[in-house]
């Protein structure tokens, strides 16, 4: 059977026609995003807007947006995983994160210690493994991006060392079909679905 496209990759394109089109429906809008924040007893997510709505070559440099998820499970993925890390940008050596004391993006300079590159998520250096893996002892903060294929580790002023685990975690990539802001009428959580099915 050969494959076929779920109905999230063709949403947004689909608007865009029908507005471009001029046929003036109010068929909703879509949002996508790396969450920052997820409230399971709320039902509740928080993301960064990906600007580009680019699975390849994201950016997260869009306001942040919080949605009620629908409550009928059929309409909605698996609940998302929350972090603080927006950005690793190893040609500049820098990292970004959301900082929550002031509701904005921090960019941090980081000095490399070591960086593996080409390594998929079933490696042997990242499956099983607890990661980010942060090493007060020894300055450390080892982390896998797994959009990147890279598991990188730095060192970073001491002061970022207090900072929760959390913080070098980036969260699920999610994306949002609505028509009234904050309740999402269908989620999707995309880093966790292959958006092909056989």
């Amino acid at each position: 059977m050969g494959k076929k496209l779920n109905w999230w990759a063709l949403v947004a394109s689909l608007a865009a026609t029908l507005v471009l089109g001029g046929l003036g429906c109010d068929i909703g809008k879509v949002e996508q995003g790396r969450v920052i924040a997820f409230d399971k007893a709320k039902e509740t997510v928080t993301f960064i807007v990906d600007t580009k709505h680019d699975l390849v070559n994201p950016d997260y440099s869009g306001a942040s947006m919080t949605f009620a998820l629908p409550k009928e499970p059929s309409e909605r993925g698996e609940d998302p995983k929350a972090g603080l890390r927006i950005k690793l940008d190893a040609k500049s050596r820098e990292i970004v994160i959301y900082d929550t004391a002031t509701q904005s993006m921090k960019k941090i300079a980081y000095t490399l210690i070591d960086q593996k590159e080409g390594v998929n998520k079933d490696d042997p250096l990242v499956k099983g493994k607890k990661l980010p893996l942060v090493e007060k002892d020894k300055k450390a903060i080892t982390i896998y991006s797994g959009r990147q294929k890279l598991l990188t580790t730095f060192s970073l002023p001491e002061e970022y060392f207090a900072l929760p685990d959390d913080t070098w975690v980036a969260g699920d990539e999610v994306r949002v079909y609505y028509k009234e802001a904050g309740k999402a009428l269908r989620f999707m959580n995309v880093t966790t679905t292959d958006i092909f099915k056989k």
